[in-house]
């Protein structure tokens, strides 16, 4: 495997309350209420480091003291995409770190025989060519439905583009950056592995299924098993 730490477009977060927040996130006892909320915690939090290179222009405020000029984000020039379903509860927490920015969406779901994602949805803003893209899903397990979705970015004319997750495996990793090396990917937790049906662990289990509790088909607040 490579070493990711020293891959320069690779950034494990360290931040301690991302440690803790996912640690949280793990514990199969976490009931979806608190399980959603904490994927936007976590979102928010990566967020922060993500955007850290966030362009930003100079406007004109007034305090309570006197006119000044002073820089915010350019709002408009961004837009986030999460990969469905699991990645719009990260879509939330970006949007509550700065509201107002454009949204587009792309489907897949993963094949269980095949282990390969299958798109079926891909709705995206027509000016995406200008905008720095933020491509958010809570896993990157194989890697395939993070290099297909930036597959699509590229197709619509995404020029800019940085991917976020909160938890990887080495081999989801290993993929995306062998693909796209010139792709800044953020990173909550580094795994261990993936099993032989290619779920990452440790782990968190199924991300969409715990995001909208519907695991064995109910969506009521219980803990998920």
């Amino acid at each position: 495997m490579m070493a990711f730490e020293n891959y320069p477009t690779v950034h494990i977060l360290d931040h301690p309350l991302i440690k803790h927040k996912i640690t949280k996130l793990r514990d199969k006892t976490t009931k979806t209420s608190e399980f959603k909320m904490l994927v936007k915690e976590i979102s928010v939090l990566e967020g922060y480091e993500a955007l850290r290179n966030a362009e930003t222009q100079m406007v004109e405020i007034e305090t309570p003291i006197e006119k000044t000029t002073q820089p915010v984000v350019k709002r408009k020039s961004l837009c986030f995409v999460p990969i469905l379903r699991a990645g719009l509860g990260m879509a939330d927490g970006m949007l509550d770190l700065l509201p107002g920015c454009t949204c587009g969406h792309i489907g897949l779901y993963r094949d269980e025989v095949t282990k390969k994602p299958v798109e079926y949805y891909c709705k995206l803003p027509a000016d995406i060519s200008e905008k720095d893209v933020y491509l958010v899903d809570p896993m990157l397990a194989t890697g395939g439905s993070a290099i297909d979705a930036v597959a699509q970015l590229i197709k619509h004319g995404a020029k800019k583009i940085t991917f976020i997750c909160i938890i990887a495996a080495p081999e989801g990793v290993e993929a995306f950056v062998k693909k796209y090396p010139n792709i800044p990917l953020y990173i909550g937790a580094l795994d261990r592995c993936l099993n032989e049906n290619a779920y990452i662990c440790p782990g968190l289990g199924d991300c969409g299924d715990r995001t909208f509790g519907t695991t064995n088909g109910t969506t009521e607040d219980r803990p998920i098993i």
